[in-house]
């Protein structure tokens, strides 16, 4: 091969790789062919779901003639979508002629963002609600018939699927005063032979995305949660990603949640064969949540008994969600769509503090004022363990001296277990328990936990003003950055930094009061202790600012009660009576704990021992 050959080759290949790269897609051509070939597979996997679905529905029911569900709702086929609307006092429901179902819902009474406009959960496509039926042939899907709305009054309209004049399907929706409820009751007409008579159910295919209500979506999106209810208990799915159940028990409702608001679907029967899936929105899109739920409810094809259903749309507020159960055989328990915490903590909430905040409340306190008295109830209620705590705390400081002796005659590392032997003897000597101060902080923890649960998720601090706060249910932005801070974000919330400064002065507070010493284990405690409330501005500047100001007021008093007990404090009459009250080494019967402690200092001496013969 000539050298001109050669050359012309490389040329050649040159070229073709120049061409390739010239000539590849971008990345938008490629991620809409993506979505192209994601949007076929969809479609085949539509259709194979569908066609499982109607071999389920029709297993019984081939041998029998009928028509098929293009000719039986002929009529229905085609048409113009239209809006119709009912209202009561409180919501305003929106339906479409197309597939005779949810269109939107507005809220009335609360505000979206910019405070003008009424808040509404979902409009047009955002939601999606289809019901299936069943005929010889296949499935009939409602979302592609165009209904005729009859009997319309401003709280109740029925939407009519029409085979003909004496066949239809009836959607009729209906709204009380006074509720966020809304009944639902779909019968069948005049469908003996139409509809397949061995099918005694209607399968739901229920989507919504979650629209981003508040101005924080990263608190949002921890609060908003597909929801369900089984016989046993409310289940919650994952609110951090995607997450997929299928659930083989009966469910009572499923529950589309956003942190303040709720679109709920119930069944009287109870929904069957639920499978539900929860995905995150991505930031900035004006959703949070994309949620699906794909079940089926009791349905009669003769049409004798109606099939008996409500939506909720409304506000997740504990005690209107409460009142929802009177008048029911079952109770629905949706108050649990307002997160109150474990077992124990949700107790404590509701039988403590959402009493004393409905009382606050009710005294036309503002929203600062009230979480201010409801800290300071709180502490008081607790002041009597944080007295014992502090005792426990000062008896042990006086005592170190006495300790510090105990050390300093056991040097050697040898005589550990020797030396911790006489320190709980010398301890309990003076009737002092290392451990005195553990069980009244625990009895407390759960009190201050529930409170700091209850803050994030009570909608009546949404919108409401304090100070330089607008919103106390979202994060207060004191600064504004041009820029994301990598861990902090765009903001900085001054509620946020109060709550870091007194922290630390607290914790400044407590290390002075422990005198740690030279001991550098408690030293690097110490240092830990002052690292903590800068780690904690970085993990709570996206929460809300009442949480903050709640956190904030919290420690604010710890560390003024801190103070005042302090001062009431006299070390020397402390450790007076320390010394009057101290008991008599020979009458003093060991404790469990310290017969323990000292078989195993004898059997370490033991062990030393016997290695000291061997050498």
């Amino acid at each position: 091969m000539d050298k001109n050959t050669i050359t012309g080759m490389v040329l050649i290949f040159l070229v073709l790789i120049v061409f390739s790269y010239l000539s590849r897609p971008s990345q938008e051509q490629l991620a809409a062919q993506q979505q192209y070939y994601d949007s076929i597979a969809q479609v085949q996997q539509r259709a194979a779901e569908l066609q499982a679905k109607a071999e389920a529905a029709l297993a019984n029911e081939r041998a029998t003639a009928a028509k098929d569900s293009t000719s039986l709702f002929f009529g229905a086929t085609q048409g113009t979508a239209e809006l119709v609307s009912i209202e009561n006092n409180l919501a305003k429901l929106t339906l479409s002629t197309k597939g005779g179902s949810l269109y939107s819902v507005t809220l009335k009474e609360y505000m979206s963002q910019d405070k003008v406009t009424p808040v509404t959960l979902f409009e047009g496509n955002d939601v999606s609600l289809n019901y299936l039926l069943y005929n010889a042939q296949g499935a009939i899907e409602t979302s592609d018939y165009y209904f005729t709305p009859i009997n319309k009054s401003e709280q109740a309209v029925t939407m009519r699927l029409k085979a003909s004049n004496e066949s239809y399907v009836d959607f009729t929706y209906t709204m009380h005063p006074d509720t966020y409820l809304v009944d639902l009751d779909i019968q069948a007409v005049g469908m003996n032979g139409k509809l397949a008579s061995s099918n005694n159910h209607i399968d739901i295919e229920w989507k919504q995305k979650a629209r981003q209500i508040e101005k924080g979506y990263t608190y949002e999106n921890r609060l908003a949660q597909l929801t369900y209810k089984t016989a046993d208990d409310v289940e919650e799915m994952s609110a951090s990603g995607e997450d997929h159940d299928e659930v083989e028990e009966p469910v009572t409702w499923v529950a589309f949640k956003n942190q303040f608001f709720s679109a709920v679907m119930i069944s009287d029967a109870g929904f069957n064969n639920a499978k539900l899936d929860s995905k995150m929105e991505e930031r900035n899109s004006g959703y949070i949540k994309d949620y699906a739920a794909d079940m089926n409810t009791a349905f009669d094809p003769t049409g004798n008994r109606p099939t008996q259903m409500h939506f909720y749309f409304g506000p997740n507020h504990y005690k209107i969600l409460s009142a929802l159960d009177e008048g029911h055989e079952k109770d629905w328990d949706m108050q649990r769509l307002v997160y109150l915490g474990w077992p124990i903590l949700r107790w404590i909430n509701q039988f403590f503090t959402i009493n004393i905040f409905d009382w606050l409340t009710k005294l036309g306190l503002g929203m600062g004022l009230v979480l201010f008295f409801m800290t300071l109830i709180v502490k008081i209620v607790i002041f009597p363990t944080t007295w014992k705590t502090y005792i426990s705390s000062a008896k042990m400081k006086a005592l170190k001296p006495k300790v510090d002796e105990i050390n300093a005659k056991y040097p050697n590392e040898a005589d550990a277990m020797k030396k911790q032997q006489e320190i709980m003897s010398m301890y309990s000597q003076y009737r002092v328990s290392p451990m005195g101060g553990c069980l009244p902080m625990l009895i407390q923890f759960p009190i201050l936990m529930a409170l700091f649960l209850f803050v994030p998720s009570a909608i009546e601090l949404r919108q409401q003003s304090f100070l330089w706060a607008d919103d106390l249910s979202t994060y207060d932005s004191f600064v504004t950055f041009p820029f994301n801070i990598p861990f902090l974000g765009d903001h900085l919330s001054l509620f946020c930094v109060l709550m870091c400064v007194t922290n630390l002065l607290y914790m400044m507070y407590n290390m002075k009061m422990q005198d740690t010493g030279a001991n550098p284990s408690m030293a690097a405690m110490k240092y830990m202790n002052y690292i903590m409330p800068v780690v904690f501005l970085f993990i709570l500047n996206d929460y809300p600012a009442g949480l903050n100001y709640y956190y904030f007021l919290s420690t604010l008093i710890s560390v003024v009660t801190m103070a005042w007990m302090r001062y009431k404090t006299d070390d020397a009459k402390l450790l007076a009576q320390l010394e009057a009250n101290k008991k008599d080494p020979k009458e003093m019967r060991k404790s469990g704990f310290q017969a323990r402690l000292e078989a195993m200092q004898k059997q370490q001496e033991e062990m030393q021992r016997q290695r000291a013969n061997k050498k």
